[in-house]
């Protein structure tokens, strides 16, 4: 189950459990020691749906060196967070049909939460369930002005802190407008971006990012929102996700999105090498590549952490 939030007169017990959870979060990607686990998503052409993939069409390169491949599965079990930024336009909602539909048509192994991004902060309104309909229950109209001092980034980084360590599937929806109201005006890229998309590499973590307008008068500037869509889209790139937006207006509809999101999390492998990262660990720039299936891609970070060892 995911951790809540508590009152601030349990603040000592919840900043020492905060960095126990935070320390097995982050070593999530370690399986066993010694190896790293990342999850690889297959794209057919026209993001349609891949053949299946076998451990003998892949090839991973870490620093443009072949590496082996020591396993390949299907992945079974998703955890998928769904995160809504509060301080969007409440028009937002009369999507939410379509969001229920998306979480009608996962599968039981899919296991869902909803929260709410807000002041920094993930509100946690319904725990991981895969009781679809009760996940869907908990969507509402997003507060618009009242979550005007929001940072995606921020309330990101504490819902990955309160995520359920696993060795299974783990991903991220987040919808937003990308501008973080907490930080100010952040120039061409949010301060808290790197550090979050760091978070989400070493805990084997996709983002999946949408954009949708907030109800604040500083989103209605083109500069600010296209920064603010590039941090979004860096920030799925970066964790081997994509990110879904139409100009800088609210989309008549999202449900291409979900559409597409369904077909990527149907087609999802987890893939395991054997890696050392010295001792304190280290990052390393890595890419998975299929082979004799010209139609396939592979969405993955970049890189992954190799923990430390022994």
């Amino acid at each position: 189950m995911m951790k809540k939030a508590n009152p601030s007169r349990l603040a000592l017990l919840i900043g020492t459990l905060a960095l126990v959870c935070g320390f097995f979060a982050a070593n999530a990607l370690a399986v066993e020691p010694g190896t790293v686990t990342m999850t690889v998503t297959a794209v057919g052409k026209k993001n349609t749906s891949p053949p299946i993939v076998t451990k003998d069409n892949v090839q991973l390169f870490l620093n443009k060196e072949r590496a082996q491949v020591a396993d390949w599965k299907h992945g079974e079990k998703l955890y998928l967070a769904v995160l809504i930024d509060d301080s969007l336009d409440s028009d937002i909602a009369n999507q939410w049909n379509d969001l229920k539909a998306f979480f009608a048509g996962q599968p039981d192994t899919t296991y869902i939460s909803v929260a709410y991004a807000r002041n920094g902060t993930a509100m946690l309104a319904q725990d991981f369930t895969n009781d679809h309909e009760l996940a869907a229950k908990a969507l509402r109209l997003p507060l618009g002005g009242g979550g005007a001092f929001s940072s995606p980034y921020l309330a990101l980084l504490d819902l990955m802190k309160r995520l359920p360590a696993s060795a299974d599937r783990r991903s991220i929806l987040l919808i937003s407008s990308g501008i973080d109201y907490f930080r100010g005006d952040f120039g061409t890229r949010s301060p808290d971006l790197d550090s979050t998309i760091s978070r989400a590499q070493k805990q084997n973590i996709n983002v999946w990012t949408i954009y949708a307008p907030d109800a604040g008068h500083r989103a209605r500037g083109f500069f600010l929102t296209f920064r603010a869509q590039s941090n979004l889209s860096q920030l799925s790139d970066e964790t081997g996700a994509e990110s879904y937006y139409l100009g800088t207006g609210a989309p008549v509809t999202l449900k291409p999105y979900f559409d597409e999101l369904s077909t990527h999390l149907s087609n999802q492998y987890l893939l395991t090498f054997k890696a050392s990262g010295g001792a304190k660990g280290r990052f390393e720039r890595l890419r998975v590549v299929a082979t004799e299936l010209p139609s396939v891609e592979f969405l993955a970070a970049p890189q992954a952490f190799l923990p430390a060892g022994k």
